[in-house]
């Protein structure tokens, strides 16, 4: 995500990744074009959990800023098959 490289953010997802934000679903290829990489999105981590699947990072882009956010990742394999996000 942070260096805007849509190929490799979806490498690291598995066929049919989902993802939520704040409660809902959402289209993961649309939220990202929209939240990531048409606006600069970047991720600063300010502390992790659960050996790397749970974050609280400071995330910015150009469309709202910054704040203050939590991630939860669900992995199938080495591949990301759905993650969560938020305002923390």
């Amino acid at each position: 995500m942070n260096a805007n490289g849509w190929q490799a953010f979806a490498a690291a997802l598995s066929p049919g990744a989902t993802m939520s934000d704040d409660g809902s679903d959402r289209c993961l290829q649309q939220w990202a074009d929209k939240e990531v990489f048409s606006s600069n999105g970047h991720m600063d981590i300010e502390s992790e959990t659960d050996d790397g699947l749970c974050l609280v990072a400071d995330y910015r882009n150009n469309t709202w800023g910054t704040m203050r956010t939590r991630w939860q990742f669900m992995v199938d394999g080495d591949k990301v098959s759905h993650f969560e996000t938020g305002q923390a």
